[in-house]
């Protein structure tokens, strides 16, 4: 009976020996490792995990950070460059460029063509000397407002609406621009109607020029932009 009480208190004692063991073994263990992966770009450093939970060298963060290292007698000091808002803002992505709507621009396209043959008949009528009627212009005048009307009908998005004023400043002046020039010529005003050389001063038809021009341009970009020319 001594005996088989000794065996086993030898036996616990060598349970007790094996599970200290144990225990030693795995808190000396080689801690594991990972690769460090910052903004999808592999970083030349191996994170240490150690009882769950992963570490790296400060120097290796300092590079990632591009901060400055600093070690003192009773503390190391880790410096990072803070993010300048301004900095951010111009990073953003830029706001949607303002596109016009296909029906819009189709529209547009029309309407322009429809003014620039009423400038041309117009100045021919100067350059040749040709007689013409006020029943003549106001055809091109009603042709011009029917497809005035249509692109507003169509205007759907933001860009289209505020494209439409400018439309109606170039059909304005264009216009204005006719009238004036139909009266000069009953009332035999050679110097504005006959002279071939009145085109190239008129200051108004010239406005009406580069408003044509510019509008062309922005219709076919389909990108809304505005222009003092026509205002």
């Amino acid at each position: 009976m001594h005996r088989l009480m000794e065996i086993r208190r030898i036996g616990l004692f060598g349970l007790i020996l094996f599970s200290a063991g144990n225990v030693w073994a795995q808190g000396t263990a080689s801690p594991a490792t990972k690769t460090l992966v910052v903004n999808g770009r592999t970083v030349g450093a191996e994170l240490k995990v150690i009882d769950g939970h992963s570490y790296v060298d400060i120097e290796t963060l300092a590079q990632i950070t591009n901060g400055v290292v600093t070690v003192e007698p009773n503390r190391i000091v880790l410096t990072i460059p803070t993010s300048n808002p301004t900095d951010a803002a111009s990073l953003a992505s830029p706001p949607p460029v303002p596109r016009l709507s296909t029906d819009f621009a189709s529209a547009s396209v029309g309407l322009l063509a429809d003014m620039r043959e009423w400038r041309g008949a117009i100045g021919t009528m100067i350059t040749f000397g040709l007689a013409v009627s006020d029943s003549w212009s106001q055809q091109y005048h009603d042709r011009v407002e029917a497809g005035l009307t249509q692109a507003a009908v169509v205007a759907t998005t933001e860009s289209d609406r505020n494209a439409l004023p400018l439309l109606r400043n170039e059909f304005d002046k264009l216009t204005e621009w006719a009238n004036e020039t139909l009266a000069a010529r009953q009332a035999l005003n050679g110097a504005k109607t006959i002279d071939p050389d009145a085109l190239k001063n008129d200051p108004s038809l010239a406005a009406i020029t580069n408003c044509s021009r510019f509008l062309n341009g922005m219709i076919v970009s389909g990108t809304y932009s505005d222009n003092a020319a026509c205002h």
